[in-house]
């Protein structure tokens, strides 16, 4: 490990096998404290490649527990973008498995923010510590599962604590969402820096992914924005091409940013509510965003525009809340 540290330190890239001996020492519990310090830190000021999150990758997915289920869509994203907003990719999982998509919800409890997926969702009263089958359940029911990374990478216990006194984005930011237990072929992921975009979309061509958006946006949202530009790289079918999606062009109308910003768990649960009730404010037309995102490839329009219509018609009708209720501690 002293010599991949010293790599890193150099500003030297790590190799696909380097880095999964690194993650190997480091999920089996054979690195100290100071060593996984060391190696998250000075990754993270090399800045990371795509060969070193394929490696992390790799062995993360070795080591989890399985859900087994059928042509799922997961919108789970890095973090780290430092912007403490409410829980969007969150949100529009929940607003896609009511319109009838198939869900399965990887994420953790906050890490680098106020509140984290498993938060918010503990909040709602939606169980987060399910086992496979009961997941397996749970979407073939109501089209929504949540995999509590914890739980599913048992291997992540020796990190968390690090990561912890770390305090901010870290590799496993970035191999955490490409490390689904459903092993998902449909993702929308958000990343919190766009030179990432195309690192992460070559790091899920390798993974056999059918089809992917990563996304950016020019205000720093590791999400698709309503208030600025916002940079997609897809990847479909093994072909990657750039798409950009300007809130202006779709009559977007949102008012500032505050008005996305987050709080604690029971805060962020009541303004989900509130919005899949059908208040209309731009929570909702952020979630819409990317819900949209998630029908497109989930393949149900080739359009985002007709995408992003068709959540924005459904969440105002406060079905999404009815289909909250369904999920909730069942």
């Amino acid at each position: 490990m002293k010599k991949i540290i010293e790599k890193l330190k150099n500003k030297h890239d790590l190799s696909f096998e380097e880095s999964k001996l690194a993650f190997e020492i480091l999920m089996d519990g054979k690195a100290t404290d100071d060593e996984i310090f060391d190696f998250l830190t000075s990754l993270s000021l090399k800045g990371e490649v795509s060969e070193e999150i394929a490696g992390g990758v790799y062995v993360l997915r070795n080591k989890s527990k399985r859900v087994n289920v059928n042509d799922c869509v997961d919108t789970c994203g890095t973090g780290g973008d430092g912007k403490n907003t409410l829980n969007i990719s969150t949100a529009s999982a929940l607003l896609l498995a009511s319109m009838g998509i198939k869900v399965a919800k990887h994420g953790n409890k906050a890490v680098s923010s106020k509140c984290g997926s498993g938060d918010v969702l503990e909040a709602l009263n939606i169980k987060i510590n399910l086992e496979p089958k009961e997941i397996e359940e749970q979407i073939n029911k109501n089209n929504f599962g949540f995999m509590f990374a914890p739980n599913y990478h048992s291997a992540m216990k020796y990190v968390g604590p690090t990561r912890k006194k770390i305090g901010k984005r870290t590799i496993f930011n970035m191999i955490g969402p490409l490390s689904s237990p459903a092993l998902v072929k449909r993702q929308v992921v958000g990343v919190f820096d766009k030179k990432l975009l195309t690192t992460f979309a070559n790091a899920l061509k390798n993974l056999n992914i059918n089809f992917a958006w990563i996304v950016s946006s020019d205000d720093g949202l590791d999400e698709i924005s309503p208030y600025d530009k916002t940079n997609i790289v897809q990847l479909k079918n093994g072909e990657i091409s750039k798409i950009t999606i300007n809130p202006n062009e779709l009559n977007i109308q949102a008012d500032k940013f505050e008005n996305l910003l987050g709080d604690d768990a029971e805060y962020n649960a009541n303004k989900m509510i509130n919005v899949f009730k059908g208040e209309d404010n731009d929570f909702s037309k952020a979630i819409c965003l990317n819900a949209a995102a998630g029908l497109i490839v989930s393949e149900k329009y080739l359009k985002f525009i007709d995408a992003y219509n068709s959540t924005r018609k459904h969440i105002l009708t406060g079905k999404t809340f009815e289909h909250l209720k369904k999920i909730q501690n069942v």
